[in-house]
């Protein structure tokens, strides 16, 4: 029994990996620096579909 509760105690007081906190920090800069962003990414992402759509057209005409 002793052995178990010295298990768990080392689980509890393990640091390793990343905590609920850590990860919300994270998502929350992505989130601002997307909003930050929005515009020039939109704008990335029209040009590459357009690209894409060119050489749809070149390969099946």
């Amino acid at each position: 029994m002793n052995k178990i509760g010295q298990t768990i105690r080392s689980f509890w007081k393990e640091e390793d990996g990343l905590g609920t906190l850590e990860i919300i920090l994270i998502i929350a800069v992505v989130i601002i620096i997307a909003l930050l962003f929005k515009d020039w990414i939109i704008e990335l992402i029209e040009r590459l579909m357009g690209k894409a759509d060119d050489e749809a057209d070149k390969i099946f005409s």
